[in-house]
């Protein structure tokens, strides 16, 4: 008589971390810069429209890449870094440090710094959660705490360090299993860098030749 096959651990969608200023900033400025290229288009005369499309394609890869395209996906067995040119795979085994000083970064075991770019670092933002806690405890003179106290000092952090705190918090949890194991491993983005590229090109042609 066979055993029974032991149930498959549950498997979640994984956390997505954007910078939603980013997306609206993004948006703004690709509204904008089709706009103006559009009307360049249609009513410009000469070399004019020329300009104007190159100009559109070598600047909305861009501008998509710099604003919309990056995000941070954690899942189970690792983190995913979209950055503007490069995608980083990280098995959570393969993280050693998440922190946030002026900016966020991700370290793997060998000491190879990867930047989160859809995590910005506000210092106002960071100065008034540290003021708000320093208010907190000064309203309580003995130090005392509660069973929700550790949940509310999270809930208190500014964004970017509590998202930091919750990626730590993964990779801490989730280094032991199984499809956790592996090194990093990087792609870049010719999606992005192919268009911008061709784009920048014609328009330094059509430039030079007037």
């Amino acid at each position: 008589m066979t055993s029974p096959t032991p149930p498959a651990e549950p498997t979640y969608a994984d956390r997505v971390y954007r910078s939603a200023g980013g997306i609206a900033g993004g948006a703004v400025l690709l509204a904008l810069g089709l706009w103006l290229a559009g009307d360049a288009i249609v009513r410009g005369h000469g070399s004019a429209p020329w300009l104007a499309l190159a100009g559109l394609l070598c600047a909305v890869p861009l501008v998509f890449a710099f604003t919309i395209r990056p995000a941070v996906f954690a899942g189970d067995d690792r983190m995913r870094i979209r950055n503007p040119f490069r995608t980083i795979t990280l098995p959570w085994a393969a993280v050693a440090d998440v922190r946030a000083g002026y900016s966020s970064e991700v370290f793997d075991q060998s000491g190879t710094k990867y930047q989160l770019w859809s995590i910005p670092v506000s210092l106002r933002q960071r100065k008034r959660a540290a003021r708000a806690q320093v208010r907190d405890s000064a309203s309580d003179p003995y130090g005392r705490t509660s069973p929700t106290a550790s949940a509310d000092e999270k809930s208190r952090l500014a964004p970017a360090d509590r998202t930091i705190r919750e990626l730590r918090e993964l990779a801490e949890r989730n280094a032991g299993r199984e499809g956790a194991q592996g090194g990093p491993s990087v792609r870049w983005a010719y999606e992005v860098i192919a268009p911008a590229a061709a784009g920048a090109v014609l328009l330094i042609v059509l430039l030079a030749i007037g």
